[in-house]
């Protein structure tokens, strides 16, 4: 048994497939009760993460420890502690909902009628007391997650795996779900969740881990990440992208900081220290030099700037790290 008081702990783990190494080294602290988030793009090592800490695959190198029980020497004990949702519903769309969680009672080993008190309950916690004699094909996605996080949760697991849960929903759907395991946690969940959308990690966890390339790159609150790459920030539009590259050259002058231009935006923005005097400072410069804006304003930087500044590339599945996903499909 574990004494460190983690839900989940993960110390040096290393997966290799074939000449891809999907995790190098990695670490994670859970501490229970939370909700812990995974950030990275498609291909940094977060399913297989996951895949790991609930005994679908063996690690290479490292020791992890769930719900404490080690997932290599005691994996019966980590499933009959966790649940798992992935990246896709894992509902029968010919049974209805309540048929469904029924199944899940039983496979779970509850009796007949303990699995159908428990599929009636779960209905009710989930909003979809009036779906369950549906079948499920006439969900909707949301509906859909709802199920499947409800049928993750039959045995009321200790630990709660969410692999990227709300891919593909709408706007909705997803603050729907995410409502919904705030509730699983305010009950005493612990939750482990992965996900490449950044405002979803921002909403949702109390701390995240940063991974890229199959470590964690950095770890802590979604504001303690920001803070890394600098305080508050200024964010100037302009009517046009002509004058785009002479504001930035100001505000750089202005600010003592290399200003970040997105020219589809048309917009220029830099990190500052003293937002007071930046922000009347670059006002005033931009007028001295005729250089018309349209709007400035001063916010925190987002968690996709915290990633830029991290790895070098945004959280996206693109380019390399989109590569990187293929070629672990493939080795798969």
């Amino acid at each position: 048994m574990d004494t460190t008081g983690h839900a989940v702990l993960a110390e040096g783990i290393g997966k290799r497939y074939g000449a891809t190494q999907a995790l190098d080294g990695f670490d994670i602290a859970v501490p229970p009760g939370t909700i812990y988030g995974l950030l990275g793009p498609n291909g940094a090592g977060k399913t297989t993460t996951v895949e790991i800490l609930a005994t679908l695959r063996r690690p290479d190198t490292g020791r992890a420890v769930v719900a404490g029980y080690d997932v290599v020497r005691d994996p019966g004990q980590v499933r009959a502690r966790i649940g798992l949702t992935g990246q896709y519903a894992a509902v029968d769309e010919v049974l209805t909902g309540r048929e469904n969680l029924a199944v899940f009672g039983r496979l779970y080993g509850l009796s007949p009628a303990a699995a159908r008190r428990r599929a009636d309950a779960l209905l009710e916690e989930f909003g979809l007391a009036e779906a369950g004699p549906r079948p499920a094909r006439q969900y909707s996605g949301g509906m859909r997650r709802r199920l499947d996080l409800a049928a993750s949760l039959i045995h009321r697991p200790r630990v709660l795996f969410l692999d990227e849960p709300t891919t593909g929903l709408d706007p909705r759907s997803r603050t729907g779900v995410w409502n919904a395991v705030r509730e699983l946690v305010a009950a005493g969940t612990t939750v482990l969740l992965t996900t490449q959308y950044l405002e979803e990690a921002d909403q949702l966890a109390d701390r995240i881990a940063v991974i890229d390339a199959g470590r964690a790159v950095a770890e802590g609150s979604a504001d303690q990440l920001k803070s890394r790459i600098g305080g508050d920030r200024i964010d100037v539009v302009l009517s046009g992208p002509g004058s785009l590259a002479e504001a930035a050259a100001i505000i750089g002058r202005v600010c003592g900081a290399q200003p970040r231009v997105l020219a589809e935006e048309h917009r220029v923005s830099v990190p500052v220290s003293d937002r007071t005097a930046m922000l009347t400072g670059i006002v005033r410069a931009l007028d001295d030099a005729g250089v018309h804006l349209e709007d400035i304003g001063v916010r925190r930087p987002t968690l996709d700037e915290v990633f830029l500044g991290l790895t070098g590339h945004r959280a996206d599945p693109s380019g390399a790290a989109g590569a990187r996903h293929a070629e672990l499909e493939a080795a798969s």
